[in-house]
């Protein structure tokens, strides 16, 4: 009783001391006391105690006890537990694959040993593809604070990648292939002096531009039969990931004007996935020869029996057609066939002859070296490069000498009539006439909305 009546007497003296404080300040400072003390009180009620952030207590109530009881709530008998702390997040360190990186290198450089190498590629599965690193690519290792490797993700390409996570019995793969996203994009030039040069001014990268070219470097050679005023207009894909442009796609049709002459292709993708153009009348695009075994190259000497010869100065037949390049253009060559001779021969110096079927034969010749696979007995495809140019033989310069034969006879390689390859399937003719029919209506139609956006900008 006597320490009660003790302490309600000092709390009367200092709740008196306190009131001549406060009537010693004007009311404008109490004021702005009273707010800051209210702000504290509140943050002080928000932040959690100093060990709150490490660890986190849960209090668990009597089961008896229910949410219309009057009686004072009590803790359960049971103790009071504590959660386990939250897992550490994954941190990630990165590696990028050098030149002349082995996968040892590469670990040693994380902070990782042999035995951890062997651990992670001695499992099975997927984990031989660590053996064909490129450089360039990266490598991100998650490694614990007692130096073990929980996590390995091999980022093979922007669409590709293999995560490697550390199980009970080794490791587990988790290989992810991102899809690409095609969006369609139009595109039309007027050429004033080359197909490339007016490609680039249209925007279109270069693989773009070579695909054209294949397209229709059956009909037209563009060594020889550009003029100025050509044109082109095409619908192609570019293909996106995750928003951005990643790359080119093929080409879904195309137009080609050539000294007034129209060429239309039309891609077509057949049941079994191969994808080929042909004309909209369901011809295919595709000879059975190239008009011409280098891209872009410029006819330097045409076909002429009566031509003198520029280093013997006598009037010597000259079988073929000279395209003047650089040492080193690679020559393909124009038809699917054999290999039947590849050495020198004669003033031809170094020669590729390759045999197309039973009725056609083509012959290159002076060149600088031959290809890998470009050997006697060897079979190749249309496209597929054989030699580079050069100027084996005599030759004023570096330059490819094409000769073409037809049934034993010398033929003019830029005007012989080249025989088509065969046309679209008769059972999918339907679908693709329908098909080649919408194609040509939205290159007409992308076409007059450039020409009205151009007018309009002008």
């Amino acid at each position: 009783m006597v320490s009660t009546q003790v302490t309600t007497q000092n709390s009367r003296q200092i709740s008196s001391q306190i009131s001549k404080v406060a009537k010693a300040y004007p009311k404008k400072h109490l004021a702005w006391a009273s707010i800051a003390s209210a702000i504290t009180l509140v943050i002080l009620a928000v932040l959690p105690a100093p060990d709150a952030s490490a660890k986190r207590t849960t209090l668990l109530l009597s089961p008896e006890i229910t949410s219309n009881t009057t009686e004072t709530p009590q803790l359960a008998e049971k103790p009071v537990q504590t959660l386990a702390p939250l897992k550490a997040k994954t941190h990630w360190a990165e590696q990028t694959v050098k030149s002349g990186d082995t996968l040892s290198h590469i670990f040693k450089r994380a902070g990782l040993n042999a035995q951890d190498v062997y651990n992670i590629t001695h499992f099975g599965g997927d984990s031989k593809t660590l053996t064909r690193l490129k450089p360039g690519q990266k490598l991100l290792f998650d490694i614990d604070d007692e130096g073990e490797l929980n996590q390995l993700n091999y980022i093979e390409s922007k669409l590709e990648n293999t995560l490697f996570s550390k199980g009970d019995s080794g490791y587990t793969v988790n290989k992810t292939t991102k899809q690409l996203v095609a969006y369609s994009k139009y595109s039309e030039a007027t050429i004033d002096s080359s197909l490339f040069q007016a490609g680039q001014k249209a925007g279109l990268s270069q693989n773009v531009i070579m695909e054209l070219a294949n397209v229709f470097g059956w009909d037209v050679d563009f060594a020889l039969d550009i003029r100025k005023g050509d044109s082109f207009k095409l619908i192609y894909e570019e293909m996106h990931l995750d928003g951005e442009k990643v790359k080119d796609g093929s080409i879904l049709a195309a137009q080609f004007i050539n000294q007034g002459k129209i060429f239309t292709a039309i891609q077509h993708e057949s049941k079994d996935g191969t994808k080929n153009y042909f004309t909209p009348e369901g011809h295919s695009m595709r000879k059975a020869f190239l008009r011409s075994p280098i891209n872009f190259a410029r006819i330097s000497s045409h076909f002429n029996l009566r031509r003198k010869h520029p280093v013997l100065h006598t009037i010597r037949a000259h079988k073929g057609t000279d395209y003047a390049a650089s040492r080193g253009t690679p020559i393909k060559s124009t038809g699917d066939g054999k290999i039947v001779y590849a050495g020198r021969k004669g003033g031809y110096g170094r020669v590729v002859i390759v045999q197309h079927g039973q009725r056609y034969r083509t012959l290159y010749a002076h060149l600088n070296g031959y290809a890998k696979k470009a050997r006697s007995g060897k079979r190749v495809k249309q496209g597929q490069t054989i030699g580079y140019v050069g100027s084996s033989g005599l030759a004023t310069g570096p330059h490819l000498h094409y000769e073409f034969y037809l049934n034993g006879a010398v033929r003019n390689p830029v005007t012989v009539k080249l025989p088509h390859a065969q046309p679209i399937a008769k059972n999918e003719k339907a679908r693709f006439l329908v098909h080649a029919e919408s194609m040509q209506t939205q290159l007409a139609a992308y076409a007059t909305a450039m020409s009205s956006t151009l007018a309009s900008n002008n």
